[in-house]
């Protein structure tokens, strides 16, 4: 097989072929779901194609929307990356991501995440791992129980009530980074239907207004091993953090086991025995910048820091990202441009993403070999990690 592959959007009848290509790499069910070989809003999907015309591999761009310090970045996050096994370690990969990179940078993208099977492909292609997702489980029965509180109601949720949910979502992510906006074509299938998205769905209201939810799926049986999945449990207050809690304990005698994902230091992670928490799942994420410039000027940062530092990026599979900038941060904005000094500092694009992500320091980022300071204190790109850590709760 000749090595050189020729990247593109797939059209509407090469989907089901590109179907069986992720089926054979992820295992996945042979009947594909509708939406898989149907043309479908907010991605785009690319094939790599070899001389002969056959599909080589692929991957999907899905156009999301991250928060970062209160304001929406867009995003191109990748997904579905599969590589036909008579053609693994022969750059197909390589080629897909720089097409698609290629693609989202026309269209706007700012960053890009993924979660990886393996990470190695995607560290050679200028991604790195910037936190885990992680899953835990705790014991029903360890959960706090605490009476009622007169103020709050409790109900079922509906999907008249889904409006409000995404409302509630939005209020506590949007200042957070790295969290899914849940806007767009992607998510109205999920959030702007006549059906919830999980089992059941339960509100804590406050005055009438929601202060808090759990989407949860109950799964089968109610014995020992009986698991009560908690989809997203999220609470503006305390008090209905502490009503929600009070609520997941009641299942103790039918789902000994409750399975969620935390976000960190919020509401309801304030209100449950983490002790008793065990590990069921962790699923790193990894990020890169799509657009540098876009990247640091689209996103919000702390008001309170100021400053400038100057250094040379090196990005292999994105071009329009190498160079000499001047990075400066003010209240709460930042920009960069390009200088035509030399600069001691030495940054991968690997590195920037680390730094950007708030998953590492200047020191550790040069330690691993991705910042390289020739001379200069590398803490001075601290200022790029200035904005704090990120963390995704959404999988794709």
């Amino acid at each position: 097989m000749s090595d050189t592959v020729h990247v593109r959007e797939l059209t509407d009848d090469e989907l089901t072929d590109a179907w069986n290509l992720g089926r054979h790499a992820f295992g996945s069910d042979p009947q594909p779901p509708p939406h898989a070989t149907a043309a479908m809003p907010g991605l785009t999907r690319y094939g790599a194609f070899d001389h002969t015309g056959r599909l080589r591999g692929k991957a999907v761009d899905l156009h999301h929307e991250q928060w970062w310090s209160g304001r929406a970045v867009s995003a191109a996050d990748v997904a579905g990356v599969a590589v036909a096994p008579e053609a693994r370690g022969r750059g197909v990969a390589r080629a897909l991501l720089t097409g698609l990179l290629r693609g989202a940078h026309d269209r706007g993208a700012a960053v890009s995440a993924l979660f990886p099977t393996v990470t190695a492909p995607y560290r050679a292609c200028g991604w790195d791992v910037a936190g885990v997702l992680r899953t835990v489980d705790l014991p029903t029965v360890a959960l706090p129980r605490h009476r009622p509180a007169p103020h709050l109601t409790v109900r079922a949720g509906t999907p008249a009530d889904l409006p409000a949910v995404v409302a509630l979502y939005e209020r506590l992510a949007r200042d957070r980074c790295g969290l899914l906006t849940r806007r767009g074509a992607l998510f109205d299938r999920d959030y702007g239907g006549d059906s919830l998205p999980f089992d059941g769905l339960t509100l804590v209201e406050h005055d009438g207004q929601l202060a808090g939810y759990a989407g949860w799926d109950r799964g089968r049986g109610y014995g020992g091993d009986a698991v009560l999945t908690v989809e997203e449990v999220f609470a503006c207050t305390a008090d209905a953090a502490r009503e929600l809690v009070a609520v997941l304990a009641s299942w103790h005698s039918v789902a000994p086991t409750l399975r969620l994902c935390l976000l960190d230091g919020d509401a309801i992670s304030a209100h449950l025995p983490l002790e008793a928490l065990r590990e069921h799942e962790q699923q790193p994420w990894m990020h890169r910048p799509v657009d540098v410039t876009r990247a640091v000027a689209a996103r919000g940062w702390p008001a309170h820091v100021r400053g400038h530092v100057e250094f040379r990026l090196t990005d292999e599979l994105a071009d329009w990202n190498t160079g000499t900038w001047r990075l400066e941060v003010a209240d709460g904005e930042a920009q960069l441009t390009r200088v035509t000094a030399e600069a001691g500092l030495h940054l991968s694009v690997r590195g920037f993403a680390l730094l950007y992500s708030g998953a590492g320091t200047a020191r550790s980022v040069a330690d691993a070999g991705l910042l390289r300071a020739a001379g200069t204190d590398p803490g001075a790109l601290d200022l790029l990690a200035s904005g704090g850590a990120a963390q995704l709760l959404d999988y794709f």
